[in-house]
């Protein structure tokens, strides 16, 4: 289930950013970013929907993904519905 970013207060958005960079220790290339500077990039990318805010109702955890992840994921699922 995708939840929108602008259902989530500032604060509880900045936190599921912060969670996943420290969960997902993301690789930014030979420079080493600081939480807040890893946060100022992704914020951007959620607020336009490249990057989507994704509730797992399985393991009841929330996730960013790709949107192009997020549809590759989906295809599947689709045509096991039929």
């Amino acid at each position: 289930m995708i939840i929108p970013p602008e259902r989530l207060t500032q604060e509880v958005l900045r936190s599921v950013i912060e969670s996943f960079i420290n969960r997902e220790g993301t690789d930014y290339g030979e420079h080493e970013y600081s939480l807040e500077e890893k946060v100022e990039q992704l914020w951007p990318k959620v607020i336009a929907g490249s990057i989507l805010i994704v509730f797992d109702t399985e393991t009841e955890s929330v996730s960013l993904m790709s949107k192009e992840d997020y549809l590759k994921m989906e295809k599947p699922r689709q045509v096991d519905d039929y």
